[in-house]
C-alpha cells in the first residue's frame, strides 16, 4: 500500500503540485541521505520524482533551479567560468609537528597571541576532523543554491554548480530549521543526526553515551535564513563508494571499453568527478558533503544571523539540513585537543571515509577577529595531521621516468602494498644521490611511507633480507624516451634531458613554455587544449603547430569551428615575435626573460647566440657559467637545432641586427623585488619597465635586494624587507627612479 501524500491537496494547480511534490521530495531526501532515517520505501520516492519529473516537462515555464530533478545533471560545458570570491578561501597553516604535543604548541601560540598567563582560564576551541577531499563553496541567495565553486588559488576558483547540484547531501534550497530543540547523537556513519529530546541542548559528540566528552551548547536561535549565505565545506567519496565505484571501472576495463580506468584513492576520484565537464558523468559518481564553516553572509543588520561561536554556526548549519561531522566537538584548552588528536587517531581507520588530521579553531568569532591573520592564514586556527604511514614491501624493479621539464627520476616498482588509504605499487627514489644514499636494489625488502596526497617514497632497506647478487642502482647517462644526453649540473642532484624540444616526455611543458604570453604568446592555447593535440598524436613538436589545419581541429573534443579558427589566427600572429621572447620560449634551462633579453641585446642575431662558445656568453651581463653552459649544451642538441630551424622555415621571424652598445641606464646594477598591488602597474609592467632601465627584478628577498616596491597587501616580502633594513620604496618612487637620467 502506498504511503499517503501528506503534502497533496485536491483541486490543486500544476504549480501547487509542483512545489508540493518539491517540497516532499527535499524532505525525503535530507530523511535518507543526511539524517540516514527514510521514511518511505525507494519505490514511493520514485514514483513522486517520476510524476515531479512529468509535470516540469508539461509545464516548463514552471521549472525551478532547487527541484530535486535538476540534481540529474545538465548540458555538458566546454570549460568552467572562473568565480571570484567574496571572500577568500585561506588555508590553514599545518603544525609541523604531528605528534600529539602539536596541540599544546598551538595552544601557546593562541594564549600568547591573546595575553593569557598560567592563572587565565583555558582557552575554548572546536575540534573538527581535516577530510581528504575537495574544497567547495556553495552560495544561497533567498534559501536557493545559486552558486557552487571550487577554492581554486583562494581568491578565484571554478564554477561546479551543475556537478555539485548531484550531490544529495547538499540542499538546493533551505528553510527555517523546523526540527524541535534536540540532543544530537553520534550516528554509526559519522553525520549528526539531530533527534527530539532535552529541551535547549545540542551536542554535536553524543554527551548522553559518554559524559566525559566535552561539546554540550545550548541549541542556537532559530536564526532566519539570510538573503545571502555561502556555505563551505569538503566533498568527499566513502571508501565503500569508491570501492564500489572502481569495481565498475574494472567491470567496464574488462568489457573492453575505451578510455576508462580505475581511480588511484577517494580523494582523487571525487575531485575528478567536481571537476567533470559533463554533469551527466559526475552524477554517476557517488560522493558526499560536510560543511565546517561559511563564506559571505548577509550580515545581521540586513537580516543575517548573529553569530557568537564557530560551534553555534556549525549547529546552524545542521539545522538547515546541512550535513555536519559527529565527531566536532569543543575543546577545553590543549589537554581536551590532544585527547582529541590521539582519540580520532586510534579511530580514523574505522572511519567510513579518509582524514589526515584534525583541525583546531578559536571557538569565540570575538577572539578570532581578535587573533587575525599572519600572512593570508588565520592565527586562531591550525590543521593538526597525523605521522605518515608506513608498510613493508619488495622492490620489484627500478625505473627512470623523465618529467614534463626533463628531471629524470628513478622510482621503485613495488609489490602492491596498502599505505595510508591507497594501494602503492610506485615510490620515488627522488635522485641518484639518494637511491645510492638508501642503496635500494632490485629485490630488497623495504619500509614504504605515504602521508596523504605525499607521492610514496622509500624510507630504509631491511639489509639482512638482502640477496647477495643484488645489484647497485646506476642513473642512465642519456633520456631513456629520446636518447639525448643526460647532464647533471654543478651543485644539483638531479639529471635532466637536454633533448627539450625534441624529447616525448617533455612534449606538453615546451609547448605550453612556448605559447606562454611572456613568450612567443599563442592566445587560447591551454593546458587541455594541447594534452588533446599532442596524445592525440597531432602535435608531435613545436613546428607541428604552424602545419595544424581546421580538419586536425575539428576532430578534437569540444572543439568548435570558431574555436579551430581562432587558434590558427594566434598561430598565425605568433609568427611575428621578438628575439627575446623567441630565446624565452625556447625553454632553455635557467634562461628566464630577463637572460633572454641580454642575449638578443649583446648578440643581435639568433645564430650568434647559437654558436656562441661558453666564454663568448659569459661576457653576456646576468650570463654566469652554469647559465652558459646550460645553453651552450642546449644548442649542441642537434635535435633542439632542428626545431629551431624548421620553426624559421614555418615562418616564425623576429627583428635582428647588430649587437647594440650598451647605453648608460637608469637601473643599472641595481636588484628589485615587487610586491603587493601597485596603484597602475601591474607586475608584469613593472618588471619589464625596472628590466628596460638595467635592473633586475627577483623573486625573494634577500640581503642583496637594493629595493622593495610595495604596494597594497605586501605580506611576508615586505616583513623580510624591513629586518634585513632593505630600503622600501612605493609606485611614485619607483617611476621616479625610472624617469631619471643616467649616472
Amino acid at each position: 500500500m502506498a504511503t499517503p501524500d501528506l503534502f497533496a491537496s485536491p483541486g490543486a494547480t500544476p504549480a501547487e503540485r509542483m512545489a508540493q511534490l518539491r517540497a516532499q521530495l527535499h524532505q525525503h531526501a535530507h530523511l535518507y541521505y543526511v539524517l540516514d532515517e527514510p521514511s518511505i520505501p525507494d519505490a514511493e520516492y520514485d514514483r513522486l520524482f517520476q510524476e515531479l519529473q512529468a509535470l516540469e516537462a508539461a509545464h516548463p515555464e514552471l521549472a525551478s533551479p532547487d527541484s530535486p530533478t535538476a540534481r540529474v545533471g545538465g548540458k555538458a560545458l566546454d570549460q568552467f567560468a572562473s568565480v571570484r570570491h567574496a571572500v577568500p578561501m585561506l588555508s590553514i597553516r599545518t603544525e609541523t609537528d604531528t605528534e600529539a604535543s602539536g596541540a599544546q604548541n598551538f595552544d601557546t601560540r593562541v594564549r600568547k597571541e591573546l595575553g593569557l598567563g598560567e592563572g587565565d582560564p583555558p582557552v575554548e576551541y572546536v575540534a573538527e576532523l581535516k577530510f581528504d577531499g575537495l574544497a567547495i563553496n556553495l552560495r544561497y541567495e533567498h534559501g536557493v543554491l545559486v552558486q557552487a565553486a571550487t577554492r581554486g588559488d583562494g581568491e578565484t576558483g571554478e564554477d561546479v554548480t551543475q556537478n555539485i547540484r548531484t550531490i544529495r547531501q547538499i540542499p538546493l534550497r533551505i528553510d527555517a530549521p523546523t526540527l524541535p530543540a534536540a540532543r544530537g547523537s553520534l550516528h554509526p556513519e559519522g553525520a549528526l543526526r539531530l533527534r527530539p529530546g532535552v529541551a535547549g541542548s545540542v551536542t554535536l559528540a553524543g554527551e548522553d553515551d559518554n559524559p566525559t566528552v566535552p561539546g554540550s551548547l545550548g541549541f542556537p536561535p532559530a536564526f532566519s535564513i539570510p538573503a545571502v549565505l555561502e556555505v563551505r565545506g569538503e566533498v568527499y567519496m566513502r571508501r565503500d563508494d569508491f570501492e564500489s565505484l572502481n569495481e565498475k571501472q574494472r567491470e567496464k576495463i574488462a568489457k573492453g571499453a575505451k578510455g576508462e580506468k580505475t581511480f588511484v584513492n577517494p580523494r582523487n576520484a571525487a575531485a575528478g568527478a567536481v571537476r567533470q565537464l559533463d554533469p551527466a558523468i559526475a552524477a554517476q559518481r557517488p560522493l558526499s558533503f560536510f560543511a565546517y564553516g561559511v563564506g559571505e553572509v548577509a550580515p545581521p543588520e540586513a537580516g543575517g544571523p548573529d553569530f557568537d561561536t564557530h560551534f553555534q554556526l556549525l549547529l546552524t548549519l545542521k539545522s538547515w539540513g546541512f550535513p555536519v561531522a559527529a565527531q566536532t566537538q569543543t575543546a577545553q584548552g590543549a589537554s581536551e585537543l590532544i585527547a582529541f588528536h590521539e582519540k580520532m587517531g586510534r579511530e580514523r581507520d574505522q572511519l567510513p571515509y579518509d582524514i589526515d588530521g584534525v583541525v583546531y579553531k578559536v571557538n569565540s568569532l570575538a577572539l578570532q577577529k581578535k587573533l587575525g591573520f599572519v600572512t593570508r592564514e588565520p592565527r586562531w586556527a591550525v590543521a593538526h595531521k597525523y605521522p605518515a604511514q608506513e608498510q613493508m614491501t619488495t622492490v620489484l624493479a627500478i625505473d627512470v621516468q623523465v618529467g614534463r621539464t626533463g628531471k629524470l627520476t628513478p622510482v621503485a616498482k613495488l609489490a602492491p602494498v596498502f599505505v595510508g588509504g591507497v594501494t602503492v605499487t610506485n615510490a620515488t627514489l627522488h635522485n641518484e644521490d639518494e637511491a645510492r644514499r638508501k642503496d635500494v636494489r632490485i629485490g630488497d625488502t623495504v619500509i614504504v611511507r605515504r602521508a596523504g596526497d605525499v607521492i610514496p617514497e622509500v624510507v630504509s632497506v631491511l639489509l639482512d633480507k638482502r640477496t647477495q647478487d643484488a645489484p647497485q642502482f646506476t642513473m642512465p647517462r642519456t633520456c631513456p624516451v629520446c636518447g639525448s644526453a643526460a647532464v647533471r649540473e654543478e651543485g644539483e642532484a638531479d639529471y635532466r634531458c637536454t633533448g627539450g624540444l625534441f624529447c616525448g616526455a617533455q612534449r606538453k611543458e615546451a609547448i605550453l613554455h612556448y605559447a606562454h604570453r611572456r613568450a612567443v604568446e599563442v592566445e587560447g592555447l591551454g593546458d587541455k587544449l594541447v594534452e588533446q593535440l599532442v596524445d592525440a598524436g597531432v602535435v608531435r613538436t613545436l613546428p607541428d603547430l604552424y602545419k595544424l589545419g581546421l580538419t586536425a581541429l575539428a576532430g578534437l573534443e569540444r572543439m568548435a569551428d570558431k574555436s579551430a579558427q581562432n587558434l590558427l589566427q594566434a598561430l598565425e600572429k605568433s609568427k611575428s615575435t621578438t628575439l627575446p621572447r623567441f630565446l624565452f620560449g625556447l625553454g632553455i634551462r635557467h634562461v628566464g626573460e630577463a637572460t633572454a633579453k641580454e642575449l638578443a641585446r649583446h648578440f643581435g642575431k639568433l645564430d650568434a647566440v647559437m654558436d656562441a662558445s661558453e666564454a663568448q656568453l659569459l661576457e653576456v651581463s646576468d650570463v654566469g657559467p652554469i647559465v652558459a653552459q646550460s645553453i651552450r649544451t642546449f644548442f649542441d642538441q642537434p635535435h633542439n637545432r632542428e626545431v629551431v630551424e624548421q620553426l624559421r622555415a614555418c615562418g616564425v621571424h623576429w627583428p635582428e641586427g647588430e649587437p647594440a652598445a650598451r647605453a648608460p641606464q637608469p637601473l643599472s646594477g641595481k636588484t628589485f623585488v615587487i610586491t603587493g598591488t601597485l596603484p597602475a602597474l601591474s607586475r608584469d609592467e613593472a618588471k619589464d619597465r625596472v628590466e628596460a632601465a638595467g635592473g633586475k627584478v627577483a623573486g625573494s628577498v634577500s640581503k642583496k635586494t637594493d629595493y622593495v616596491v610595495a604596494g597594497t597587501e605586501a605580506g611576508s616580502k615586505l616583513t623580510k624587507a624591513q629586518a634585513l633594513g632593505v630600503a622600501v620604496i612605493d609606485e611614485a618612487a619607483l617611476l621616479a627612479m625610472l624617469a631619471a637620467p643616467a649616472a
